[in-house]
Parts: C-alpha cells; sequence; structure tokens
C-alpha cells in the first residue's frame, strides 16, 4: 500500500501508540513529514487523523479543536492508577454496599451532560514546570493540573450489567474519557476505570470508513 499527501482517516486498533502509526504510515509513504491530531491511548482503538506532507500536516491543527464520540466501556468496583485497564488496579465496592441500578446509572449520566470543569488525569502528556504530567506521575510524584472547562454534549447507556458499563458519547476537545469514566464511578458511590475504548468519529470522520493498515 502506497500512501500519497493527503489527510487521511486510519483506524489505529489497540496495542500501537499513536506514534507508532504515524511511524507506520511514514514507512508505507515514504514521506518524513507525517504527523497526528488528537492522540489516542495505546488500549483505545478507533479514529486517528493522520497527514502525510507538509502542506497537509500544517492543517492538522484544525482537527484537534473538532468535537469527537467514543464508545466506552467501563468497570465499576475498581480503580486504576491511570484511569484504564494497562494501570495497576485496586478493588472497592460500593460506599453504600449496594450495586447502583439501571435506573440509577441512567440519573447519573444525565447529570454530567453539558459544560463541566474536568480536572485532566496525571497520566497524561500536558506539560507542568517543564515535563510531561506521565512523567511525574510515573516518578510517584502528583502533578498539579487545573480543572478544564469541557462540554459532553451527550452520554448515552448501551448497556449495564455489574460490574460492565458500556456507554457512548459525543464531548469537546480536550476531554479525557478515562476522567469521565472516574467520575461516573464516583457519583455511583464506587469507582471506575476504562476497559474498552473507541473513538468512532472526529467530526466528519467516521470509524466505519477509517482505513486499515
Amino acid at each position: 500500500m502506497k500512501l500519497a499527501h493527503g489527510i487521511y482517516n486510519i483506524y489505529k486498533p489497540p496495542g500501537p501508540t499513536s506514534h507508532d502509526m504515524v511511524d507506520l504510515v511514514r514507512k508505507l509513504s515514504g514521506e518524513k513529514r507525517v504527523g497526528h491530531a488528537g492522540t489516542l491511548d495505546p488500549f483505545a482503538e478507533g479514529v486517528l487523523i493522520i497527514a502525510v506532507g507538509r502542506e497537509y500536516t500544517k492543517q492538522l491543527g484544525q482537527f484537534l479543536k473538532k468535537d469527537k464520540t467514543y464508545i466506552a466501556t467501563l468497570r465499576l468496583g475498581a480503580s486504576s492508577d491511570t484511569g484504564d485497564i494497562t494501570g495497576k488496579l485496586t478493588p472497592r465496592g460500593s460506599t453504600s454496599g449496594e450495586r447502583p441500578t439501571r435506573e440509577e446509572v441512567v440519573a447519573v449520566l444525565k447529570k454530567f451532560v453539558g459544560e463541566i470543569a474536568q480536572t485532566p488525569p496525571a497520566y497524561s502528556a500536558i506539560q507542568v514546570a517543564g515535563q510531561r504530567a506521565y512523567a511525574l506521575a510515573r516518578q510517584g510524584l502528583t502533578p498539579k493540573l487545573a480543572p478544564r472547562k469541557i462540554t459532553i454534549y451527550s452520554l448515552k447507556l448501551l448497556s449495564y450489567r455489574w460490574p460492565n458499563l458500556k456507554i457512548e458519547t459525543k464531548v469537546s476537545s480536550g476531554t479525557y474519557i478515562r476522567v469521565l469514566a472516574e467520575d461516573i464511578g464516583e457519583t455511583l458511590k464506587t469507582k471506575a476505570y476504562l476497559t474498552k475504548l473507541i473513538r468512532t468519529s472526529v467530526s466528519d470522520f467516521k470509524v466505519n470508513s477509517s482505513l486499515k493498515l
């Protein structure tokens, strides 16, 4: 497969980093100037926008501000230091002693729709005092990260059977689904982390049209 200069809707499978996908596109295109917009964590999958060629990498900034949709699977009753399945897991039951009902889950999800303040996770690429937050977290330090305004346009329950909760959400740029999962867990009086995350769209780029390499 030979990739010409342009902007591509690439499907990132679980496992490789977003940078790994950029390296793969470099090999397939023979072009050094390759970049991506909107990092996907290694365990996540779905739409990854990759540009090939200087005239197209210059356009990547516009995609960083676009709305995105995700399908996320949460595991309730436990937490992870990274907020996802790749981290150190700590079991914890419900603080109320009862498992939330489907009706309670639906009611909690509704509370998150709209503009909310979200604190980025410690395991993120945000710069703190000249270092990436995740680098500080790996040293056992707690980076100070200020809350940011984000918008949850929709948050739909797809399925729920304790301890697994599956949701679909449309969000503004800058939203961390790992943090949303943790906050949902806290509001349900338990803990939660992500076991699966699929980015199904970035603006008009849809996962069912993604190019699999």
